[in-house]
């Protein structure tokens, strides 16, 4: 049993740090290619999208402005652990650490931009 045990913690350390890492910066690096790099190319439209206010009919808005929904999926992403993270890394691993993040969470935007893109085209009502 023990041995069994031991083969599961080996597997599970082994998927859990290598292999995600390597899938995860694959999607990234792959999203960001087949995109055309989105999240660098659409950066102007994103800032003018986010000055645009809501519409209103009678004193009432029609809908959320690009800004609210903007801070709403910024609220759902970064929690307390994002940001006690970002101060274990910086006290572990110095101003490095800092850079690196930087370059993951360019990467990592295109995964953002093709997960939400694929919320929308796949939502149920």
């Amino acid at each position: 049993m023990e041995l069994f045990t031991n083969i599961i913690n080996e597997a599970n350390y082994v998927l859990w740090t290598y292999v995600l890492i390597i899938m995860l910066l694959g999607c990234a690096i792959w999203f960001s290619v087949k995109t055309r790099f989105v999240q660098f190319r659409m950066l102007g439209e994103m800032i003018r999208l986010l000055g645009d206010s809501t519409a209103k009919i009678n004193g009432h808005e029609k809908h959320i402005s690009s800004f609210q929904a903007f801070a709403i999926s910024l609220a759902s992403r970064v929690g307390t652990g994002n940001l006690a993270g970002v101060a274990t890394a910086l006290t572990v691993g110095g101003p490095g650490a800092i850079f690196w993040m930087w370059i993951i969470a360019l990467l990592g935007s295109s995964s953002a931009f093709v997960e939400s893109t694929l919320a929308q085209l796949f939502k149920v009502k």
